[in-house]
């Protein structure tokens, strides 16, 4: 008879499960398309040659981009110890921690332990004229709790804590990008103020000798003392602005040094003129933004998210279906827990639908489906200040090196003007005061030229940031 009985429970449960199975199938949960993004693609990029070929420099190693080989040290420093990147990754371990836990909300839910209960009984109640002094209770029991996921909704949590972790590596390949460009960008600007220390330093030095040129003149009575002040003060110019440029190159390191994750220090280094990058501008077609773009990565993969928690809410109005099960074993007496007259067990399997809960459900599911308009719109926006990125970077480039050939020729034009200023004051034949203006202006242009070529140096690290290079 008892063995009857355990077979028609069997057969009971085996159709709750079949059912559970069958049903499965009948999910109500979406699966993600990628939105329509030709209006956002289609003029992406400001230029008049819009580039047809999908390559882009952004496939470009930044090993292969920058060739200095102190660049390329600080740069490998800077991915290993950089508090952001170490931040980021930190990020990463957290969010692959959740998307394993939804990998598991398929499983059954397990817990075992042992329990006592002792019970007082009031003696007019009905146990209390029977148990008089009150009643022991030893129990090992074991639970079990299974969820089927008939709608999708533990699929759809899912997705969307891997959709998260995603986003975190793209948060990391992000802060990757911005770290190298940060990084080429400082030792760029040092190796630019190391150049206009230098171009100081001989102004400086030709000032010195000028003075005395002009004290000379001076008392050979072709100019007065006036003339020799303003040398003086011209030379303690070049000299104040060689102070304001070594602390700038002071600060320059210290920036770089946190870049870098280490302490304030002095970094060795190679020139300006020998800095050299060679990579074809490529830009690729706007839609390679979606494959390149660690941001707009990571904005479509918060879109991915918010879209599946909005499937999660949708399938929670929806019954669900859970068993139940326990066993184990109990007893009165701690003696007789162990033996086979203690087993005990029981399953149960419902369906619970949803009735009044007080709006929850509803105000979850409109929170939803804000929160995914608010993603797609991020997600649009985020495309949208790429290509407005790549934009003003490569219109920078392009006009830099433009002007650059001008700040050349200013350079040939002030320095012929200065030796003939300088020879035709000697001679009597000109004005002090053209040779002080033609000096000055010398510098301004060298100093000029000097930036200039740091700006196209930027404009290229710049460029490569902005199409989403450096991460790969």
């Amino acid at each position: 008879m008892i063995s009857i009985i355990k077979h028609r429970n069997f057969n009971k449960v085996a159709l709750i499960l079949v059912v559970a199975l069958t049903l499965q199938s009948c999910f109500v949960a979406k699966d993600y398309e990628r939105p329509d993004l030709k209006t956002e693609t289609e003029a992406l990029y400001r230029t008049e040659n819009l580039p047809k070929d999908s390559l882009s420099m952004a496939d470009v190693s930044w090993k292969t981009l920058f060739t200095d080989s102190y660049l390329q040290q600080y740069i490998e420093e800077g991915l290993q110890n950089n508090m952001d990147v170490r931040i980021a990754i930190q990020q990463m371990v957290a969010a692959e921690a959740y998307a394993k836990q939804g990998k598991a909300g398929y499983l059954p839910s397990l817990s075992i332990g042992p329990n006592y209960t002792h019970q007082e009984y009031s003696k007019n109640s009905q146990f209390g004229s029977i148990f008089s002094g009150g009643l022991d209770t030893y129990d090992i029991t074991a639970n079990l709790s299974w969820e089927a996921d008939i709608w999708g909704k533990i699929r759809s949590n899912k997705r969307a804590t891997q959709a998260a972790y995603l986003q975190s590596v793209a948060g990391h390949q992000a802060v990757k990008t911005q770290l190298i460009s940060s990084i080429a960008n400082t030792y760029f600007n040092l190796l630019a103020l190391d150049a206009q220390l230098e171009v100081t330093k001989q102004t400086i030095a030709t000032r010195e000798s000028g003075v005395e040129t002009i004290k000379a003149l001076k008392e050979a009575g072709q100019v007065t003392q006036v003339a020799v002040d303003q040398n003086i003060a011209q030379y303690n110019s070049a000299k104040a602005l060689q102070v304001d440029i070594e602390t700038a190159i002071f600060k320059t390191e210290n920036t770089l040094s946190i870049l870098l994750g280490s302490v304030p220090q002095n970094f060795k280094r190679s020139s300006l003129d020998v800095q050299k990058i060679e990579e074809t501008i490529k830009l690729g077609v706007p839609a390679s933004l979606l494959r390149n773009r660690p941001d707009v990565m990571a904005a479509e993969y918060g879109l991915i998210q918010s879209f599946e928690l909005t499937n999660v809410a949708s399938s929670s109005f929806y019954p669900s279906l859970t068993l139940t099960a326990s066993g184990g074993l109990q007893s009165l007496e701690l003696a007789d827990l162990f033996s086979s007259n203690s087993l005990f067990a029981n399953i149960v399997g419902g369906l619970t639908q949803p009735l009044l809960n007080k709006r929850k459900l509803k105000t979850q599911k409109e929170v939803a489906v804000a929160q995914q308009e608010q993603a797609l719109l991020q997600f649009k926006k985020t495309l949208l200040i790429a290509g407005n990125e790549v934009s003003n970077a490569l219109f920078s480039y392009e006009s830099e090196a433009r002007k650059f050939e001008f700040r050349t020729n200013e350079v040939e034009a002030l320095r012929t003007a200065e030796a003939h200023s300088e020879e035709l004051l000697k001679n009597g034949y000109a004005n002090y005061l053209d040779l002080l203006t033609a000096r000055q202006s010398v510098l301004s242009a060298e100093l000029n030229v000097i930036e200039s070529t740091l700006q196209q140096l930027v404009n290229v690290v710049n460029l490569y940031e902005a199409l989403g290079g450096g991460w790969k």
